[in-house]
């Protein structure tokens, strides 16, 4: 298995600290973002990772640099001339990952007490991809059948559905968390959508092909450093895993 993180967002509302460094490298207790993800990733034996870059991305590369991409082999996605968002970012960086075994995808802004190696074996008989979800609260929800398949998404703020016709009384909401991992019968999927793409759309796209299964970790908590004012809580919560 291989691995990306995203990692090339603006970070804006992480003003005004991605004023003058990426999302990627803000700081939570002394180590980037970035650093952390890369080590969880690691300690799941993974040794081939792709990071994509775009706002001040040299100073990512420089950084991957500094660490000797911390003993694993690392390749650059640049996406500086244009953001491809989660889906075209994934479909660019395929040059770099191949698209013969599954991918581990991880935002970069993620921190959690996910056991990835738990994902990854949970994953193995999923032809399709697995989404790490959690009940939590959300604006924008994805719905699942009682098989735990993906079957819809509702935004709750301006009640948009989609499918329009889904049933939500039949249906379980959950949170995505950022953390996924798809398989290579997924990928050729993606010839067919534009330039620039959410994943999340090209599951919502495909889910009647290809099976997109919630997966649940059992006690779990994470964190998406997002805005500026959850980095105090992200030091604190980084410090109980």
């Amino acid at each position: 298995m291989k691995a990306m993180v995203f990692a090339a967002g603006l970070g804006s509302r992480l003003r005004p600290l991605t004023d003058t460094m990426p999302k990627a490298l803000v700081p939570i207790n002394g180590i980037p973002l970035l650093e952390h993800v890369l080590l969880k990733i690691k300690q799941t034996g993974i040794q081939e990772v792709v990071v994509n870059v775009h706002h001040f991305s040299q100073q990512i590369i420089d950084f991957l640099s500094s660490k000797q991409n911390f003993g694993i082999s690392i390749q650059i996605s640049d996406e500086s001339n244009e953001l491809l968002e989660t889906g075209g970012g994934l479909r660019k960086a395929l040059t770099l990952l191949g698209e013969d075994e599954p991918i581990l995808l991880h935002n970069v802004d993620i921190l959690s007490n996910l056991n990835l190696t738990d994902l990854i074996t949970t994953h193995h008989s999923n032809d399709g991809a697995t989404l790490v979800v959690s009940e939590r609260n959300t604006s924008r929800y994805l719905l699942f059948d009682e098989e735990m398949a993906l079957a819809g998404w509702h935004n709750v703020k301006t009640n948009e559905l989609r499918p329009a016709s889904v049933n939500l009384e039949s249906l379980r909401p959950l949170a995505f968390s950022g953390i996924q991992i798809v398989s290579p019968g997924v990928l050729p999927y993606m010839a067919d959508m534009p330039v620039r793409f959410s994943i999340i759309d090209f599951y919502l796209k495909i889910m009647n092909t290809l099976p997109i299964r919630a997966y649940i970790p059992s006690d779990y908590r994470m964190i998406d450093v997002g805005k500026i004012d959850t980095l105090h809580t992200a030091e604190e919560f980084i410090q109980t895993l």
